[in-house]
């Protein structure tokens, strides 16, 4: 589960340059897996439709372990090229992965990256790798943005061939309604090429690059609508082919054989879905060059995203099923144990079923059986009500107990006493806090308050390599014996995963696989009630939230997963 205020992405698109290369896939410390870049930038993929200015300024001589603003420290340099580099470095006051660009204040698109870094900070929409801070400070112009440990390029996913066609159907149009949503802000790529576009581990699509990377290779365009539709259709078209639709190849893919034009997919390669093959026609057709059966050309994201809806939905592939094999029965079971078993292929004769007992001797036997039945159930009869008769008997002896000895001999259950919460701080198990400074709204007796986490990409479940849980340590003043719990949720939905843990202290510290589970619940509802099923007693109650439901945007966060917490109470 990516966290959206602390994922992380590859750096730079170097997306007209070669694609990433296979020099190394390196880890680093924080489980980052990084792609390293060719340090060219070759504009070999045609259709982009922009122009590149010139940059004559040196890229800043920095290095490994440099911070910036005492708080961004460049690890590794993956781009330098055009007076400005790339790199991969640590947020040490949010200890998260981030990606930095940097150029000299005087280098001719420096001011042109800072505004196109902050418009698209302000757009703010998920489906695009954010904008998380543009600095100018002490001769340099830095740009930082998500890290995303868990995606993948389109490059990388068309290495080992051509994406499956529901993958394809999803990726035009996630993208597709992506740039439209950008273009309606006024804002454009013009560099949206294979290298730019990224699939997480949910199968979610992400774009990367929006606006930054055309400014720092200095590309404008006179149509922009026009440039980024038609580079939607180069990677539909790609992603069905397996190749590039110019005659030169880029980015790990083989071009078009020269001197045939642009020909539709489904002519390149057997088996293309006719839809899609139409779909990628029209949006390269910005030229003439579609063919009299496919329909009008889309010009723009929005075009794009009508004729994509407009398609018959493409469903995902049913998954394999494997039929068990056929039951067999044993010669025993077929009643020839002992016997010799047939020849494979023979037809063996049904067996002849025995007559009736039809004889004198058996129309005697049948009534000798019917006489004993009716015996053994009159004596049954008989024996049952002569018990019960004695149980309702009255006893003088039990009617000289008095109540006073009942009470003294019965166990009452003892009513629940609440436990009163002394204390409780914000667990962090990995990672950075949610609202440490709204611990204490969730037992301060008000339902309208609460504390909250942060709003997550991915989910319900919570990955454990990014970010394993969130929650809250209750300190309960000495040792108790908890016999539950109820917490009060503030998002409904599928679903909320939480484990109740007994532990000694409030630290964070203290890891969770030390800690003695007590007791777990996973609901869709706004109420979760859990009993302790390992009673004990305990100083502090870890409330441990490992999955959380999908909700809308608000003040605080925007839509993704998340949860809120106003009401915790133990009883004990």
């Amino acid at each position: 589960m990516a966290e959206r205020s602390t994922a992380a992405v590859d750096v730079a698109d170097n997306s007209g340059d070669e694609p990433l290369t296979a020099k190394a896939d390196q880890t680093t410390s924080d489980g980052v897996a990084l792609n390293r870049e060719r340090e060219t930038d070759s504009e070999e993929a045609q259709g982009s439709g922009g122009t590149a200015g010139p940059g004559k300024a040196s890229p800043p001589e920095l290095h490994s372990g440099h911070k910036l603003a005492r708080r961004y420290r460049l690890e590794e340099c993956v781009t330098r090229l055009d007076g400005f580099s790339s790199w991969r470095a640590m947020d040490e006051k949010l200890r998260r992965a981030v990606g930095v660009h940097l150029l000299p204040a005087d280098h001719p698109r420096a001011r042109s990256v800072l505004a196109a870094a902050r418009s698209s900070a302000l757009l703010g929409d998920p489906r695009f790798v954010q904008v998380l801070d543009a600095v100018e400070e002490n001769d340099l112009v830095y740009v930082v943005h998500e890290w995303l440990p868990d995606a993948t390029e389109l490059t990388a996913l068309l290495a080992s061939g051509p994406l499956e066609v529901h993958e394809a159907y999803q990726m035009v149009s996630q993208v597709s309604g992506a740039m439209a949503a950008a273009h309606r802000e006024g804002l454009a790529h013009l560099k949206l090429t294979p290298g730019a576009v990224l699939r997480t581990s949910t199968g979610q699509w992400r774009i990367r690059g929006l606006a930054v990377n055309a400014a720092l290779r200095g590309i404008s365009s006179d149509t922009p609508q026009r440039t980024d539709t038609e580079a939607i259709g180069a990677l539909l078209y790609a992603a069905l082919t397996q190749r590039w639709p110019y005659e030169s190849d880029a980015y790990g893919l083989s071009g078009l054989p020269k001197g045939v034009g642009l020909i539709a997919p489904d002519q390149v390669r057997a088996g293309v879905h006719r839809g899609l093959s139409e779909l990628a026609m029209r949006a390269l057709a910005n030229d003439g060059a579609t063919a009299s059966r496919h329909e009008s050309p889309c010009t723009t994201p929005e075009e794009l995203v009508k004729a994509v809806g407009e398609m018959p939905r493409i469903r995902p592939p049913e998954p394999a099923f494997t039929a068990p094999p056929e039951y067999q029965r044993t010669t025993y079971q077929q009643g020839t144990y002992g016997r010799q078993s047939p020849r494979p292929g023979a037809t063996q004769p049904l067996p002849t079923p025995p007559p009736p007992l039809q004889s004198r001797t058996g129309t005697a036997l049948k009534w000798a059986v019917s006489a004993l039945l009716i015996a053994a159930l009159g004596l049954g009869s008989w024996q049952l009500a002569d018990a019960l008769m004695d149980h309702y008997k009255p006893d003088d002896t039990k009617q000289t107990q008095t109540t006073d000895g009942n009470e003294k001999d019965g166990t009452k259950p003892k009513p629940a006493k609440p436990i009163a919460i002394k204390d409780a701080q914000e667990y962090v198990a990995k990672g950075d806090a949610q609202a440490p400074e709204d611990v204490g709204n969730t037992y301060d007796g008000n339902s309208s308050t609460y504390w909250r986490s942060r709003s997550f990409l991915d989910g319900p479940e919570m990955k454990p390599s990014f970010k394993p849980g969130v929650g809250i340590v209750y300190d309960l003043g000495s040792q108790k014996t908890v016999s539950a719990a109820s917490i009060g949720l503030r998002y409904a939905g599928d679903h909320t995963t939480i484990t109740l843990y007994a532990t000694d202290s409030t630290s964070s510290s203290t890891p969770v696989d030390s800690m003695t589970k007590i007791g777990t619940i996973t609901t869709s509802g706004t109420t979760a009630k859990i009993t302790i099923t390992k009673k004990a007693p305990t100083r502090c109650v870890l409330l441990w939230i490992t999955a959380m439901p999908y909700a809308s945007g608000d003040q605080y966060s925007g839509a993704g997963y998340k949860q809120a917490i106003t009401d915790v109470k133990f009883t004990g």
